[in-house]
């Protein structure tokens, strides 16, 4: 029980630090999430007005976009970070391919066009940046809830109950010890008695020569009574 009471100490000790760790990563999680809002807005904005200049100088560009596009440039990948024992995905954008615009706008707005696409480009970047972190967000506020509560479970159930059944084992051993203290107290006392009792019958011993029930003042036996007054006859 000892060793379980340890075992409960050392594991407490470690999801408390566990805890700590992730909740220190969830507050610089949660600033992030804050400022790429933030940023998000702005470079949404100046997206938009990205295309509206493109819109205004080349006309409808949507049909040419559409004709050069025929895979996707923008990519994502995910790789894995591990926090604390806590595997955090983490979404990274790369471009794949050449620039599928350059002939797009040619005529006029073509570097408006170039623009809007770096622009909007920047917008996608963070896009994925805001959704992995919102992604870890997430797994990291369900693992923060399920520890805590562990270490809640071990601090307020497992260690109390294993502290009781210690004192209780160690109050049973000690009475125990004092029943044994007391048997063997009351064993030594009865050697004593016994021991007295036997000192006593050796000091009955005159001269070597015991002293036998029946026998007269000077040591020897009265056989004239040994069979008592009324000595019937034995009729078989």
């Amino acid at each position: 029980m000892k060793t379980k009471l340890k075992g409960a100490q050392t594991g407490h000790s470690l999801l408390k630090r566990k805890a700590e760790a992730l909740t220190k990563r969830f507050r610089i999680i949660t600033r992030q999430i804050d400022e790429l809002k933030r940023k998000m807005g702005i470079v949404m904005q100046t997206a938009s007005f990205s295309l509206a200049e493109v819109q205004y100088i080349a006309g409808d560009v949507s049909y040419q976009i559409r004709e050069a596009s025929t895979k996707a440039q923008l990519r994502v990948r995910c790789k894995q970070e591990n926090v604390s024992g806590v595997m955090l995905p983490t979404f990274e954008m790369y471009v794949e391919g050449g620039n599928a615009f350059e002939f797009t706008g040619l005529g006029r707005g073509g570097q408006h066009v170039q623009k809007a696409k770096e622009v909007y480009q920047k917008a996608v970047e963070t896009l994925v940046e805001l959704a992995s972190l919102q992604t870890a967000f997430v797994i990291l506020d369900e693992v923060i809830k399920a520890t805590n509560r562990r270490v809640n479970a071990i601090e307020h159930v497992i260690i109390p109950k294993y502290e009781n059944t210690i004192k209780y084992i160690i109050s049973e051993l000690d009475e125990q010890d004092r029943e044994e203290f007391f048997r063997l107290k009351k064993v030594q006392g009865k050697k004593k008695d016994k021991a007295a009792a036997a000192e006593a019958e050796l000091e009955h011993y005159d001269d070597g020569q015991p002293v036998f029930q029946g026998a007269n003042e000077t040591g020897q036996l009265d056989n004239s009574n040994i069979l008592g007054d009324d000595d019937k006859d034995v009729i078989f």
